[in-house]
């Protein structure tokens, strides 16, 4: 059956959704491996009998079923060549939580974080807790017996399972609990391996390599269910799970111990473990050195080269408290620290988040690859195994940086492993990895599993024997082989199918210089390795990725979704006019906070400036990107007239047609033009704004025969007059400038109209933003060399002063000193010794800080100069959803408002009456205005209210 045709067959029999278009099978090529697999389609089932139809039919038309849940296995053991299975867009439902039985069964779906969310008023959580779990399934959680952290006290996920409701490969559903009649032949099977099971299998905690079968042993409950877990998809489908819930710790406590380096740390493992703590992990002084270059500051640490973080529990704080007292005594560490503190303690724990994410680059800025990122070792063989693996990376001249849970002997850590040029190379380490984690008696896979990328290697790990009982546990289950085949049994080299071998120089091209990724286009959007951050909400720890993929919670709208399919244009395998590139960036916002919250840096919004350039060079464009792609030009027309221009703007008849003939959507409303730009009333104010008049008072004080300031003796500071604040907000670029006036500097404007090519920028009319930014460069060099700072006033104009300005001209040594030179008015005023913000104690102000602001310039200083003046701060996190011209655009306004939903609207509808809406972004007051009707200031007008 052609694809077309299996696609036609699934469309008509399944209630949920199927896809075989190219832009679905490049978003689901790749998981968060090094493999790629584009399947023949993606399905998105709605209920068991969903599942049960694309097994069905993928069976008559010999194709694969690979099962997947948040795309998050490093392993590649959530992609295949067939129909690939997401349950996480519709079965995600938690289907019951029993406080009394301490259970939750839970659909496949269903995103941890979702499930500790549920549990937590009940005083209960699931115990295992990878890094992982603000995206990660539950689904995708029991294929791999993933554990976390705290596996030392509450086990692996094998340890929480009850009852598994599968569909095993011929399609028949079973229920897995304790019995070993559920499958006919499992008992007599197990009957004639307990040899092997007894011997082989099970030997320390972290042995998560190959399958669980130890938990088929009668001494060990016959647990079919358990033994089930880890088994990557190749024996069943998931419909539903009954878990184990355990009690929330009611007080912990964290000890920070020091030691010369890791490896010592780890010899000491079993004094720290005597204390029975609920965590217990490593991390080693090349990792905290990334942390701190990354941050800027790290919290104290105890002396060391090497850090164990261990938590220990009590049922008050003062046992938690003496358990990490005993533990202080009975260790053997150069130094140590105890905090009680939760706020101090998760500022410690951060170290180990934010460096697992940081752990994707090697210290010297080179991509790090997983592939040997998951070994473990019973624990009293950890330090050995670690001086020797320091020996073998040396050897094969690779490097990472390390972490893990060394309570259970488990370590992570990301190598420079030369895939794209010299996958032999990458092929021979891994052998010799496997050889040296056998000697001292350990798995290839603590917890990730086996998947693509070590399944070639159990051969090295396990006799023929187990290998050949593992491959007749497979066939009772799956005996044709349909699902996820290539993993575990009958496995696929591991340097077959390698997303990086053989890819081609895409070198810069006039657009982008991509000066963090040598030059090339390519290893730029290779920096998705697809850690699925992009799917987590994580906007309750400050986080505004990813706006698109929260509003429609569909691939397609993440970070990693539209990373895959640049892939496949960089690789040769679409075109860059392809509507599948144009479908996958459509919903980009370029809101840029990828480039600050994705752990490998990608910048979509750059990547897609890129892509419209390479598409549109030299040919016709959208009409959006000459009415908003060229907007400064118009306004700068307009705000000669600006009556004439609002008024037109407001004949709904002549506005709903001008709009759709811009394309522009015509539900949008037009911002009136300020009544006087900016620059005009500067030059009536003669380039000084009166210091005792209120900047709400000035038109009565302007006079336009005003003389020039002549005081060239006061230090100057150049003011970046935007497009957006001159002709619609004239107001906060006076506040600005008499701000800055008041500290005896003098305020200069280019001395003519410059841009700095942001609306160009987002529309991917490169040359355009290059020769406005050279513009830019003229007006601003003689004041830059003089050593002259310029203050910014729109966040977004800011930051493409700060970020694209060198990203586009590096070859113009102006461009670097004028970043240098760029300030945010907060960072301008802080920075004066002499000045102090009014204080306001107890004032209430929400603030929607601009996404450019949060990702490029940084919110911290103002969110520190807010609170020096002692207000009372309501954050929203995540985009505002107009972002510049993406929610202009004609048939964008649907999910603007979506994502205005997330964030910004339910913040302004529970506000205060009285309390100051806060929003430095031109765009965040627009959509605040038009879909809540809300009033807002800047900062500068905030600083100047009496």
């Amino acid at each position: 059956m052609t694809k077309d045709r299996v696609v036609e067959v699934l469309g008509g029999r399944l209630d949920g959704e199927v896809d075989a278009s190219d832009r679905r099978r490049a978003e689901y090529s790749s998981d968060a491996s090094n493999y790629r697999v584009p399947p023949r389609a993606v399905v998105f089932p709605r209920t068991d009998e969903d599942v049960a139809v694309a097994l069905a039919v993928a069976t008559e038309n010999g194709l694969s079923v690979t099962a997947r849940g948040g795309g998050t296995s490093v392993a590649g053991n959530a992609i295949g060549p067939g129909l690939v299975l997401d349950f996480s867009r519709h079965m995600n439902r938690i289907l019951e939580v029993d406080p009394q039985a301490r259970i939750a069964r839970v659909q496949p779906g269903v995103v941890l974080s979702e499930l500790q969310r549920a549990a937590r008023p009940h005083g209960l959580r699931f115990g295992p807790d990878p890094s992982t779990q603000n995206r990660c399934t539950l689904g995708g959680m029991i294929g791999n017996n993933a554990c976390g952290p705290r596996a030392v006290a509450w086990g692996r996920t094998s340890d929480t399972v009850r009852v598994l409701r599968i569909l095993d490969g011929t399609g028949v559903e079973r229920t897995l609990a304790n019995d070993l009649s559920v499958l006919p032949g499992l008992a007599e099977f197990t009957g004639a391996h307990l040899a092997v099971l007894r011997t082989e299998l099970g030997r320390f905690e972290r042995q998560a390599s190959g399958y669980g079968l130890e938990h088929l042993l009668p001494e060990r409950g016959s647990a079919v269910a358990k033994a089930f877990v880890g088994s990557e998809g190749t024996c069943g489908l998931l419909l539903d799970a009954t878990v184990e819930l355990v009690a929330l710790p009611k007080a912990a406590v964290l000890t920070v111990l020091g030691y010369p380096d890791i490896a010592t740390a780890a010899d000491n493992v079993a004094a720290v473990m005597a204390c029975e703590p609920t965590a217990v992990e490593g991390i080693d002084a090349r990792l905290v050195d990334t942390v701190r270059a990354h941050r800027g500051a790290v919290p104290d640490l105890p002396r060391g080269g090497g850090w164990l973080f261990v938590e220990t529990a009590g049922d008050t704080p003062a046992e938690a408290l003496a358990i990490a007292e005993q533990l202080r005594g009975s260790v053997d560490a150069l130094d140590s620290r105890i905090v009680t503190d939760p706020v101090a303690a998760a500022a410690l724990w951060h170290i180990r988040a934010d460096g697992a994410g940081l752990a994707g680059r090697t210290p010297d800025g080179q991509p790090a690859w997983p592939g040997w990122e998951d070994a473990a070792v019973p624990p009293e063989r950890l330090g050995d195994y670690l001086r020797d693996f320091a020996d073998l990376t040396r050897e094969h001249g690779v490097d990472g940086l390390l972490y893990g849970h060394i309570g259970d002997g488990c370590i992570h850590v990301r190598l420079d492993l030369p895939i794209a040029d010299a996958p032999q190379r990458f092929r021979r380490f891994l052998f010799d990895a496997a050889e040296l984690v056998v000697r001292h008696g350990g798995s290839l896979s603590g917890e990730h599993g086996d998947g693509r990328a070590r399944s070639e290697l159990l051969a090295l790990m396990y006799s023929r024997r187990v290998l050949d009982v593992f491959a007749g546990y497979k066939a009772i289950f799956d005996p044709a082989d349909v699902l996820n085949p290539g993993v575990l049994v009958a496995p696929r080299p591991i340097d077959a199918d390698l997303r990086l071998a053989g890819l081609p120089l895409v070198p810069a091209s006039g657009g982008f210089a991509f000066p963090h990724d040598h030059g090339d286009l390519s290893t730029a959007v290779h920096r998705c390795v697809g850690v699925g951050k992009c799917r987590a909400d994580t906007r309750a720890t400050g986080g505004f990725m990813c706006p698109s993929y929260l509003a429609s919670k569909d691939e397609k709208d993440s970070t990693r979704g539209r990373a895959r399919v640049l892939q496949e244009v960089v690789r040769g395998a679409l075109p860059w006019s392809s509507e599948a590139v144009a479908e996958s960036l459509d919903l980009c916002l370029s809101c840029k906070a990828c480039r600050s919250d994705c752990p490998a840096g990608v910048d979509v919004a750059t990547y897609k400036a890129e892509a419209l350039y390479r598409r549109y060079r030299h040919r016709p464009r959208p009409l959006d990107h000459y009415s908003l792609g060229w907007l400064p030009r118009w306004l700068a027309a307009a705000t000669r007239m600006p009556r004439a221009a609002n008024a037109l703007a407001d004949n709904s008849v002549l506005r709903r047609i001008g709009l759709r003939a811009a394309g522009i959507d015509p539900r949008r409303e037009v911002p009136r033009l300020a009544e006087r730009s900016f620059r005009r009333r500067w030059r009536d104010l003669g380039g000084v704004v009166p210091p005792a008049v209120s900047v709400d008072e000035l038109d009565a004080a302007e006079s336009p025969t005003a003389a020039p300031e002549t005081d060239t003796e006061r230090p100057e500071v150049m003011l970046w007059v935007d497009t957006f604040t001159d002709a619609f907000d004239p107001e906060i670029a006076l506040a600005a400038a008499q701000l800055v006036q008041s500290l005896g500097y003098r305020v200069r404007i280019p001395a003519r109209r410059v841009c700095c090519g942001l609306t160009w920028i987002s529309t991917g009319q490169l040359d355009g933003a290059r020769a406005r930014l050279r513009a830019t460069l003229d007006a601003l060099d003689e004041h830059v060399r003089g050593g002259g700072l310029v203050v910014g006033l729109e966040p977004s104009c800011t930051a493409v002063l700060r970020s694209d300005l060198p990203e586009l001209l590096p070859e113009d040594p102006r461009a670097a000193a004028t970043a240098r030179a760029v300030r945010t008015l907060a960072e301008f005023l802080t920075e004066q010794p002499d000045w102090q913000p009014p204080q306001w104690p107890g004032r209430t102000v929400l603030v929607q800080p601009h996404c450019h602001h949060h990702a490029i310039l940084g919110f911290e200083t103002d969110r520190q100069l807010l609170a020096t003046m002692g207000i009372n701060v309501t954050e929203i996190t995540g985009c505002c959803g107009l972002a510049g011209n993406f929610g202009m655009q004609r048939d964008h306004y649907d999910i603007s408002v979506a994502v205005a939903e997330n964030g910004l609207l339910p913040a302004l509808r529970t506000a205060d009456s009285e309390s100051t809406f806060l929003a430095d972004g031109f765009s965040c007051r627009t959509q605040a205005a038009q879909l809540a009707g809300r009033r807002s200031r800047h900062l500068a007008q905030l600083l100047l209210e009496r």
